[in-house]
C-alpha cells in the first residue's frame, strides 16, 4: 500500500473516530492523542499536509504481517512523529508527539 492509500485510510479512521492506542510506557509523553493533548482532527490536519517523503513503514516488531506506518513532519513550527498501524477497519496509534 502506497502513501496515498495509507494517508486516505488513516484520515478516514480519524474522521470516523475509529482509533485506539497501543499500551506503552511513557504514554503521557509519547502519545499526546491518547491523553487528549491533541485531538483526532489536529492529527488529521498534520497527516493531511504530510508528503510522501516524510513517510516510512516497516513490519510490526511482534507481528510481521502488520505494517507500522510512520510520518515525521513539520507542522505549525514543530517536528511531529506519528506512528500507527491498521487492524481493519480501525487504526491503532503507537506514538503521536513533537
Amino acid at each position: 500500500m502506497g502513501f496515498k492509500a495509507v494517508k486516505a485510510k488513516i484520515l478516514d479512521c480519524l474522521e470516523r473516530g475509529d482509533i485506539s492506542h497501543e499500551q506503552r510506557g511513557d504514554i503521557d509523553i509519547k502519545n499526546l492523542l491518547a491523553i487528549g493533548q491533541v485531538s483526532a482532527s489536529e492529527v488529521a490536519e498534520i497527516l493531511g499536509r504530510a508528503r510522501g517523503d516524510s513517510y516510512s513503514s516497516s513490519p510490526h516488531h511482534l507481528v510481521d504481517s502488520i505494517d507500522v506506518h510512520v510520518v515525521k513532519t513539520r507542522h505549525a513550527g514543530q517536528e511531529w512523529y506519528i506512528k500507527w498501524y491498521f487492524v481493519d477497519p480501525s487504526s491503532v496509534f503507537i506514538s503521536v508527539h513533537h
